[in-house]
């Protein structure tokens, strides 16, 4: 079985193009709230409406969960919390 580097990011540092390949360098923050890198991801240029809209796509499944949870809430009852499932997963694996 192939593993593949799973890196935690909170944000991006960096963002650059070079010879057509965009550099997205990540940031975590650290225990005095200052970012360090974490990773580079590199991706050709050409790729990069793929992932942008493979981003946005799953940002779009994540608020309507939390539509969807927040109106389960009200429903449900004013004092129950609302969250989202602490897992899931879009589109086939």
């Amino acid at each position: 079985m192939v593993t593949t580097p799973v890196i935690f990011a909170d944000g991006v540092m960096e963002a650059s193009v070079h010879h057509g390949v965009v550099r997205l360098v990540l940031a975590q923050l650290q225990n005095d709230g200052k970012p360090a890198a974490a990773g580079t991801i590199c991706v050709p240029l050409v790729q990069l409406p793929a992932v942008a809209q493979a981003l946005n796509t799953v940002l779009r499944q994540v608020e309507a969960r939390a539509r969807e949870a927040q109106a389960q809430k009200s429903a449900a009852s004013a004092e129950a919390p609302a969250a989202l499932p602490g897992a899931f997963t879009f589109g086939e694996r």
